[in-house]
């Protein structure tokens, strides 16, 4: 990769713009300005690579430009990084291309069936951009298939993401899909059981996609997958997904900054006035807990239904703590299809014996 005659010019009219003394303190630097060199070309480098200023969006435009470049020399998932170090710099760079290589997925189900036998529809959403890809699938499709859908549209195109953010659907939690995301580098981001809102963000991204397909499904109930391509295109260019592209991300960083750094404070306020009152709720490993039962608010059931049925059962064992939020549980051998993590808060302290506990098969 080499630097564009156009891109240069505009780095270095950033540059110019950024060196003013009032713009200087949102290019943070930190004293970093000390080490650059100014060379003959009139831009300013650091350790030989050319500074890119937080100015004139031209940080959004590389990336940009990198994203969809077709001759990138690292086959990695953070590839686009690597292809940018040697020649671009500016704080904080490697976070900002990693967002390039993020991306959540989730179905859209329970569709009625066209002619081509489609009812369910992968939806893809970049998390950085918000741009949606829209793939039709139908509900047999074996892993295998969706595979090779999602390396030949989303792989071959986009490249190898950094990490998936999806729900633990039975697809995503298969051995093939996680043999192959292993393989490929990509981590997955799957949200616990009964607490599945792991990324609400995309999750209201898909909701958007859910009502334009709707208004598309009932004009053409029985071909809507024929269509789909101009529904991804009128999402991504004109709807939700044009709103909030990349080509006011870099405009608005200053003031989400300040507005974070004021949250901040008042979080903090309001935090230091909580903590008077409030008791964590934390458990240890090897502590017994009593695990929530509520089916009518999506929780798992064992045996009867009902206003009859116990709020908690067992108690199970504490074996790992995920995080701050989530603990794994010893579950017998009955429970084999029930996944071992729980959110906090459908967990109670056992405060009697464990050992006199109601069998399942009793409850």
């Amino acid at each position: 990769m080499t630097i564009q005659s156009s891109i240069r010019d505009k780095i270095l009219a950033a540059q110019n713009e950024a060196s003013k003394a009032f713009n200087a303190p949102a290019e943070m630097l930190r004293g970093l300005d000390d080490q650059m060199k100014y060379r003959s070309d009139g831009a300013s480098y650091y350790l030989d690579r050319i500074w890119v200023p937080l100015m004139g969006d031209v940080r959004i435009l590389i990336m940009d430009e990198a994203h969809k470049s077709k001759y990138s020399v690292h086959l990695r998932a953070d590839k686009m990084y690597y292809d940018l170090r040697d020649m671009y710099w500016w704080p904080g760079i490697k976070k900002d291309t990693s967002l390039y290589e993020r991306i959540s997925m989730d179905f859209i189900t329970k569709l009625p069936r066209t002619r081509n036998r489609h009812d369910p529809i992968w939806v893809i959403v970049d998390r950085l951009t918000k741009s949606a890809y829209f793939l039709p699938i139908r509900e047999d499709f074996k892993m295998d298939r969706l595979a090779r859908l999602y390396l030949n549209e989303i792989v071959a195109r986009h490249d190898v993401p950094i990490s998936i953010i999806s729900e633990r659907n039975s697809r995503f939690t298969s051995r093939f899909w996680k043999s192959m995301q292993e393989a490929l580098g990509t981590q997955l981001d799957m949200s616990t059981t009964y607490h599945p809102r792991t990324d609400g963000q995309s999750k209201r991204t898909i909701q958007t996609l859910e009502d334009m397909l709707k208004a598309c499904i009932m004009d053409s109930e029985g071909s809507w997958d024929i269509h789909l391509a101009l529904v991804e295109f009128s999402y991504n260019n004109i709807g939700e997904g044009k709103l909030i592209g990349p080509e006011i991300v870099q405009e608005t960083t200053e003031k989400i900054s300040q507005i974070k750094d004021r949250l901040k404070t008042a979080r903090d306020r309001q935090k230091r006035y909580a903590d008077k009152r409030r008791k964590p709720l934390e458990f240890s490993i090897g502590d017994h807990v009593l695990l929530k039962v509520s089916p009518w608010k999506g929780f798992v059931c064992f045996g009867k239904k009902g206003k009859l049925e116990p709020r908690f059962v067992r108690p199970f064992e504490i074996t790992k703590r995920i995080g701050l939020v989530a603990y794994t549980l010893r579950l017998p051998k009955e429970l084999n299809g029930v996944h071992d993590t729980f959110y906090v808060l459908n967990l109670k302290k056992c405060l009697t014996d464990p050992t006199l506990h109601v069998p399942l098969e009793e409850i």
